[in-house]
């Protein structure tokens, strides 16, 4: 009997949101996996991707703003067989989450990371966060955005992620498959879902026609950085490769810390 991951509670999200997709795509997932509620258990930040926390039947953490990755890290050195997935945003993972995303890439949890990316603080009326284009007009900032995003798919790839990939939240069949395949990796995975907002920062929707389907990448770095430079997050030119971007093995941080304790 497939679990049921739906709760009863009615969705505050704007009509339309792409995260309703995100959602029916995790659920869709852990279905697929054959994974039970009491096998999972997650964490939220806060922003419009936290209000997820109410509507996936699984227990879990609702976490500060940019917290959320130590509390998941904590839940995985606690019971190590529990798959543990973060859903934090674009604003608080890469501003006030940032030494967490960092660190977590060092200590290599056993994590999946789901950012939601719409290239604006949405939940508290459209600010910039570090991957809003340069330009971008907000009421904080209403002379425009004045500095230039980072790529933080280059800054995983740097810190030595384990597991890195990209999805369109619009594509809901390859954003199952690859949660599927973060959820099944053996440590830190960053999986970025690419996704419009239908209130702010409009300007930089319908990039759909500019993503392509790559193959996966096992251990290839040279590659893995030669498609994290092909989209600047900074305009709606160049190419969007979605997929798995770089995935390598490496032992999670509670293997090492029973290492340790065996010793």
């Amino acid at each position: 009997m497939t679990p049921n991951f739906s709760t009863s509670n009615k969705s505050t999200c704007c009509p339309g949101c792409p995260n309703f997709l995100i959602l029916e795509s995790v659920k869709k997932a852990l279905a697929e996996l054959e994974l039970k509620p009491e096998d999972i258990a997650i964490t939220t930040g806060i922003g419009c991707h936290g209000k997820i926390f109410d509507y996936l039947n699984v227990n879990g953490i609702n976490c500060l703003h940019g917290r959320s990755i130590p509390v998941a890290t904590g839940i995985h050195l606690a019971n190590p067989k529990l798959k543990i997935m973060d859903f934090v945003g674009d604003g608080d993972n890469y501003s006030e989450g940032m030494e967490h995303f960092i660190h977590a890439a060092r200590f290599n949890p056993d994590i999946t990371l789901i950012v939601h990316d719409n290239q604006s603080f949405s939940l508290t009326e459209g600010q910039a966060t570090p991957v809003s284009e340069e330009g971008f007009k907000t009421k904080a900032e209403p002379i425009g955005e004045l500095n230039h995003p980072f790529n933080p798919i280059k800054l995983a790839l740097a810190a030595e992620t384990s597991f890195i990939a990209r999805c369109n939240a619009k594509d809901m069949q390859h954003t199952t498959e690859i949660l599927k395949q973060a959820i099944k990796h053996k440590g830190f995975s960053f999986v970025e879902i690419i996704q419009d907002c239908l209130i702010f920062n409009k300007e930089m929707n319908g990039r759909d026609k500019l993503m392509y389907k790559i193959e996966n990448n096992k251990d290839n770095m040279k590659q893995a950085l030669e498609l994290a430079d092909e989209w600047n997050y900074n305009s709606k030119q160049g190419k969007i490769p979605i997929g798995i971007i770089y995935q390598k093995e490496k032992p999670t941080l509670a293997e090492k810390v029973q290492k340790i304790v065996k010793k």
